[in-house]
């Protein structure tokens, strides 16, 4: 099990690096067809897809590394039981989301298998796939991080500090 979590994570942070890779390239690549006699037209697109596969590989690691962005005016001062309910709660409510996020993205996904996209050779089902991938991950990590609160066990994966602005 331990090898399995561990090779879904790693999948999704190589997927992560590739696509946030192919946003550089790509606008550098737009960029420099500026001052050059031809242009392509293809690089936005192609841009707007990949940030839409970093975003959904990266927001379930995200969410596993509890590294969103939350206000610990709050709760910091919360006790460590009442921190944990609350927390289990919005896991939950993260999870519930994410399931009914997961059927409809699945309709959605399936939806754009008769379209295609304007200047790439895809069919749109593979570029709506990115919210399907969001999603099931999403909820997969939200129930890893639901198991640790549970278990009253310490996330190892959990991005602890960051420090104060």
């Amino acid at each position: 099990m331990k090898f399995t979590f561990r090779m879904i994570t790693n999948i999704l942070s190589i997927l992560a690096i590739i696509a946030f890779t192919g946003i550089i390239v790509i606008v550098c690549i737009q960029i420099l067809s500026r001052f050059l006699p031809f242009s392509y037209v293809w690089t936005e697109e192609l841009t707007r897809y990949f940030f839409l596969f970093a975003i959904s590989c990266g927001a379930p690691l995200a969410l596993l590394k509890n590294e969103y962005i939350n206000v610990d005016l709050i709760i910091g001062r919360l006790s460590d039981k009442v921190r944990r309910i609350y927390e289990i709660v919005i896991y939950t409510i993260i999870l519930v989301f994410s399931i009914i996020m997961s059927k409809e993205s699945y309709y959605f996904m399936i939806l754009g298998h008769k379209q295609k996209s304007a200047t790439m050779p895809f069919k749109m089902s593979l570029i709506h796939s990115s919210m399907l991938i969001m999603s099931v991950f999403l909820s997969f990590y939200c129930l890893v991080r639901l198991w640790y609160l549970f278990k009253h066990k310490q996330n190892k994966y959990e991005v602890s500090g960051g420090g104060e602005i």
